[in-house]
Order: structure tokens, then sequence, then C-alpha cells
């Protein structure tokens, strides 16, 4: 019997390892898997015009905005993140449309035979799917997001128009080395042989790997940093509103991010120079595009979780920053806001470096210690007495909908709450019940 598609993502959990899962027991290094697929099913990947996205963060952002200038300049767009949020369907999406349901269905029924054959992981046979479907579809361009580092992971066996990398931070260790010139080595992976690069950020740690790397690839490499200048007017009319300068450009442009985070003045560096680039390499793509994308890349692309702002009064605010870096950004952010008390629904996956991350919060806020509903997560307990030992006033709850079921009964109206520290404790908030979300 033909299964449903509750029974088919079931049966993609269930059968495949997976890193949100199963953790470092998932992951898979290396190409050969991905390339044995995808040369099985035609090598789909080789019919697509791509832009291949790595980082640490920012990346998802990144991604997302990129597609939206491209969906707004009237392209063909697919778009390739991970991991999901709510529905497995958001990670393979054309113009904003997530991959059909019947579609799924039938493509990882006719894949069986492949798939006890190959034994792909989760993350490979879903890079799979996205080439085949974004293939079959005839996309004009594709904007592909790396999983993790980039060197070896499944998305890195495209060719693509332009490689654009973000921040470099310190995540996933344990895989890619434990120092920011190591973990540069994985990201600058993505850089291929006569395929410029852009480098969002400028760092001295890092700088030198990407330059050596583009020097050996024979790939043209700008930083963002050098040919952007930003200043950010502030948050206003559920906007951010900045003005650029850009080098060799005497005027300004004024534009309006309808992403809200801080760390978006550093990203969008990266996502101008990336649309130079890909005008030179022959898209069209107008300024009145490059402004419609960046105002309505929620609306055009349906991410969530960046600095997003779902409830005023009390405000509250959930962020998936979920490494030293972004919390950092987080709480800088956290700090430009005036309120009465500081609430933190807090919960994390347990092979994250807890202390180091949880020295970064406010010492003043009440913690609501709780965790996401899969096998990786900290326990609330656990979370709740790191929170304590570090001087915290916390209390535990052992899912996010209680948590925030708390908070409501005892915050004040004028009272910020913050609901973060994973990526999947955002996953579980119930976006539904908040209709005021900007």
């Amino acid at each position: 019997m033909k299964r449903t598609y509750d029974e088919t993502v079931e049966f993609l959990f269930s059968r495949l390892p997976v890193f949100q899962r199963d953790g470092a027991a998932a992951y898979k290094p290396g190409l050969e898997n991905i390339l044995a697929f995808c040369e099985a099913i035609g090598n789909p990947h080789h019919q697509l015009r791509t832009i291949h996205v790595g980082g640490t963060n920012g990346k998802g952002s990144t991604s997302h905005s990129l597609a939206s200038i491209l969906q707004e300049q009237g392209y063909k767009t697919g778009l390739y993140t991970s991991p999901h949020l709510v529905d497995f369907r958001e990670r393979i999406q054309i113009n904003g449309v997530f991959i059909p349901k019947e579609f799924v269905v039938d493509t990882i029924e006719s894949w069986i035979p492949l798939i006890d054959t190959i034994e792909p992981s989760f993350f490979e046979l879903t890079v799979a799917l996205c080439f085949h479907y974004f293939s079959i579809e005839k996309v004009e361009i594709a904007v592909i997001e790396v999983g993790m580092g980039g060197r070896l992971d499944s998305t890195n066996i495209i060719t693509p128009l332009l490689s654009v990398i973000t921040n470099i931070g310190y995540d996933h260790q344990k895989f890619l080395g434990n120092t920011l010139p190591e973990i540069a080595v994985e990201k600058a992976g993505i850089i291929k042989t006569g395929v410029p690069v852009v480098i969002s950020e400028r760092q001295p740690e890092t700088e030198k790997v990407f330059e050596r790397k583009a020097e050996e690839c024979g790939s043209s490499i700008l930083f963002g940093d050098d040919q952007i200048h930003v200043s950010d007017l502030g948050i206003k009319d559920g906007t951010r509103e900045i003005r650029t300068t850009q080098k060799g450009n005497p005027g300004e442009q004024e534009w309006n991010l309808s992403l809200l985070g801080q760390y978006q003045l550093k990203n969008i560096k990266g996502i101008l120079v990336a649309v130079n680039e890909l005008r030179n390499a022959g898209l069209k793509i107008s300024q009145l595009s490059i402004q419609r994308g960046l105002s309505a890349v929620q609306k055009n692309t349906g991410l969530r979780g960046r600095w997003q702002v779902l409830q005023q009064q009390p405000m509250i605010v959930c962020d998936t920053g979920h490494n030293v870096d972004g919390v950092r950004e987080v709480v800088e952010q956290i700090q430009t806001y005036t309120y009465r008390k500081l609430w933190l629904i807090w919960g994390m996956v347990n092979d994250k470096d807890h202390h180091e991350i949880l020295q970064l919060l406010p010492t003043n806020a009440s913690v609501i210690a709780t965790q996401p509903h899969l096998l990786r997560a900290l326990p609330s307990g656990e979370m709740k007495e790191l929170f304590t030992f570090l001087g915290f006033d916390a209390i535990e709850k052992t899912s996010v909908q209680d948590a925030l079921e708390h908070v409501w009964k005892v915050a004040d109206k004028e009272d910020f709450i913050f609901i973060g520290g994973s990526t999947f404790v955002v996953a579980e908030i119930p976006f539904e019940l908040f209709t005021e979300s900007v």
C-alpha cells in the first residue's frame, strides 16, 4: 500500500541516520554516497545554475535574502536550506512554495531500491531530492545552503555561478576543527576552480585561509567589509532601515530590511556584493528587485526565527542563534531594548558548549529552562541546574508550550520575553497563536 505523506516523512526519519535526532552517529563525512546516488538518478545537479552559500552564522538569512531578490526579479528560483522548523518541505521550495507532498511521496517510493542499496543519510537523500525536483521543474537559478562545514558537505557536488561564505565562528568543532582557521578550511572547501567567491566578513583569523584557497582555485575573491559600508538607521515601522555606500560608487543607497536582527548588518554586505557578482555573471537584477526582495524575505520565502518579533506588550522575540557568536549577537540586541523584566525561555541540544554560551546571558534574567523534543536535547532539568549553578533565577518546564503558558501568566506587559538557545526550541513555538507577529 502506498505511504501517505506523513508516513513517508516518518520513514525518512526512522529509516535513515538523521543528524538533528542522532547527532554524531548520523554524520557521514565524504561525498561518495551523494555522488553515487545522484549518478543513479541522472546527475540532476548538472542541469542547474546554482549559488552556494556556506558559513557558520548568517548562511540561512543570506540564502533566503538572495532567493527573495531573485524571485522579485522574476526568476524561477529554487531554495534549499536546513534544518526545517516545522515542515520537512521547508527545505525545498520554488518561489516560496514548498515541494508538493505528492512529489515527495512518489519520488521516495520509487527510490526505495536505491535507498536500500546505497544507504544514504537523511541529509544526503534530501539533497538528492532537492536537485531532482529543481531539475524537473526547470528552475532558472537555485540557492543552495550548505548543511555543515562545506568541503565534505553533501551539497558540495555542485559547480555554482558563485560561492558565498558568511561569518566563521565556533560550532560543530567535533567535525570541523577546534580553531577558526581549521573551521575556515572546511568552509573554504566550497570554493571551486574559476568560480568567484564572496566572503561576507573579513576576520583576521580566517581571511588568509580564504585568500589562499581562492588563489589555488584561480577564483576571484571579494570581502563584503572591503566593498560595502553600512549605517544603521534603526527599526522603524517594522523594518530595519540602513544606508549603504559602495567602494568606487560615490552615491548612497537606503534599504528597508524585513529581517530585524543586528547581525543582518554583517550579512547585508555579503548579500549586496553577491548580487553585483551575479550581475557580472550575466543575471539581470534591478535595484528595485533588490529593495523589494530585502523588504519581503519572510513573505517571499517563509523564513522564521531570525530575530522574529512574535508579539508586543509583552514583547516576545525568538531567534535561532545557538553558538557563541550567534548568542552574543542576540544578547547585544536584547540590551538595546527597555523593559521592566527580562525572561528567557531557553533550551539547548546536548553537544554544545553550554557553560560558555550561558555565561553570555544577562544574569538578571528570569529563566524558564526547557527542552526540544528530540534525543539530542539537553534535558530541561540539567538545563535548569546549569543556570542555577551560574547564579540565575531559574525554573524548569519540560516543553516550550508549557514554558510559554507559564510566562504568559506571570509576565507584565512591559516585560521582554526571549525564546531561544536552539533552532529546535524555536521550531516548537506555536507560531499560529501569535497574530501580531511582524
